[in-house]
């Protein structure tokens, strides 16, 4: 029996197209000072090193986090987060039951590879 996927708006193609979303490596992760929810990561994106703030506190630890090969959106706008830039979004899938999960690879594949 197929279940029904409520949908957002439709996008075109090019503006698929217009994603830059990138795999890269955690390289650290620490608890925003302060925040009960937000971790502050360095992630390796082959060329340059992005910090990204995150609220996955209540999901994983910073030590699961290290080291997870994670999938980014570069081109997103710049935005400061309790007091941290964040240059960049992971992505994640979030569950019925409220829980989330890092979009990861499962083959190793360089830092910086772009998701097309």
């Amino acid at each position: 029996m197929s279940q029904c996927i409520e949908m957002s708006e439709q996008v075109s193609f090019k503006d698929f197209k217009k994603l830059d979303i990138r795999i890269g490596t955690v390289k650290e992760c620490v608890q925003v000072k302060g925040s009960d929810k937000l971790y502050t990561f360095q992630v390796d994106m082959g060329d340059e090193v992005r910090q990204i703030v995150t609220g996955l506190v209540d999901y994983y630890t910073a030590e699961e986090l290290t080291g997870k090969r994670i999938a980014v959106v570069m081109n997103l706008k710049p935005a400061k987060i309790f007091g941290q830039m964040s240059y960049g979004m992971l992505l994640a899938a979030e569950t019925k039951e409220g829980d989330l999960a890092l979009l990861t690879t499962d083959n190793p594949i360089a830092n910086g590879a772009k998701i097309t």
